[in-house]
């Protein structure tokens, strides 16, 4: 049976599902390792080698929650318009104005609908150890990675985890994929 790849919208609502799920988010870097990972081992069991690879639990997502969160992006900080505009012709000042406009827009609406906080406590550029058991979900190794823990690094970026998050309900009938409504002027 030939598999369907998703649409374009499914796949921002599995990004968002992603970005926003640390448990789904560590089960897909999982996944990812598993596939990237050698062969096993030639002294591995018979048993081992027989038994068949179970596949990954995925929970299947809809893409509204993702739509309504670049709607309030782009109502609050026209963010899409942004994005979607060719700034090439404008200068580094023009850019600049704009992108305060639309940090500002931005950050209003993760403040009014999540709740949003460090992942790690320590600052940035402090020596760490990352013991046996880590969470892999929200601790990205970066560099040459050899071994098993305890890893010793330096803690790059504090990550970001959201503890909350209030998006409105949405109304019966309402098309989520409309995250910005034509303007006609009478």
């Amino acid at each position: 049976m030939a598999s369907r790849n998703p649409s374009f919208f499914r796949r921002i609502g599995l990004a968002f599902s992603v970005l926003f799920g640390a448990e789904l988010a560590g089960r897909l870097v999982r996944l990812r390792e598993q596939a990237t990972d050698a062969e096993p081992p030639a002294t591995a069991g018979a048993e081992e080698a027989a038994a068949p690879a179970r596949p990954a639990i995925v929970h299947e997502t809809t893409p509204e929650a993702a739509l309504q969160l670049l709607g309030l992006l782009q109502r609050d900080a026209r963010f899409i318009d942004f994005v979607q505009e060719d700034i090439g012709a404008y200068s580094d000042a023009d850019i600049g104005a704009a992108a305060r406009v639309v940090h500002e827009g931005c950050r209003k609406v993760l403040d009014e609908h999540f709740a949003i906080a460090p992942v790690r406590s320590e600052a940035e550029g402090s020596r760490l150890t990352l013991a046996d058991g880590f969470d892999a979900a929200a601790v990205r190794l970066t560099g040459k990675v050899v071994g098993k823990p305890p890893f010793t690094g330096t803690l790059g970026h504090r990550g970001w985890r959201v503890t909350d998050t209030r998006l409105p309900a949405l109304a019966e009938g309402h098309d989520a994929s409309v995250i910005a409504q034509a303007e006609v002027e009478l």
